[in-house]
């Protein structure tokens, strides 16, 4: 679970520590001049990237209720920033780690989606079978027609078993 909790706070600082990390090492391990071109376009498209995958992680009702992310997101996100960071090095696997990190981010996309899709059907169908018990409960014959007699139901709504009964006599 700690590494869970971890995870989503990371997750938040990574939609701005990744983009910058990869404008900090293009400028300490070097690139070219299209090298700056492509930084210029990559920044941006990361930063919204990682923002997107983020806010879809976060608007999970089960990421929000245990303040943590699912081993999925650990997996599959953690790998696509890995790629990220491993592109930033700008070494001679740059090439597949940019298409990975291409991959792996259209993967972390869709993950985000299913998981926030799934988790919503749960959510929804719990309510649903909360809706039809209560709603069997209340088509159950009164109790007159079943020949008991009715319980008596205080109408200011304090049903705590206490009878008092005052009495007033005048002269």
């Amino acid at each position: 679970m700690l590494i869970r909790r971890a995870f989503l706070r990371w997750l938040v600082a990574a939609t701005v520590v990744l983009p910058i990390w990869l404008a900090v090492g293009w400028a300490v391990f070097g690139g070219g001049g299209w090298g700056t071109l492509g930084l210029i376009i990559t920044v941006p498209v990361a930063f919204v990237a990682l923002g997107i995958i983020a806010l879809l992680v976060w608007a999970r009702p089960t990421v929000r209720a245990e303040r943590a992310a699912s081993w999925t997101d650990v997996a599959v996100v953690g790998l696509w920033h890995a790629s990220i960071i491993g592109l930033g090095f700008y070494g001679d696997a740059s090439g597949f780690l940019g298409v990975a990190a291409i991959l792996l981010a259209i993967a972390a996309f869709w993950a985000a989606i299913w998981q926030l899709v799934s988790d919503g059907a749960r959510r929804v169908q719990a309510t649903m079978d909360e809706f039809e018990r209560v709603a069997a409960a209340q088509s159950r014959p009164a109790p007159e027609a079943r020949g008991e007699m009715p319980a008596r139901r205080s109408p200011f709504g304090d049903d705590d078993g206490e009878v008092i009964v005052v009495r007033e006599v005048r002269d």
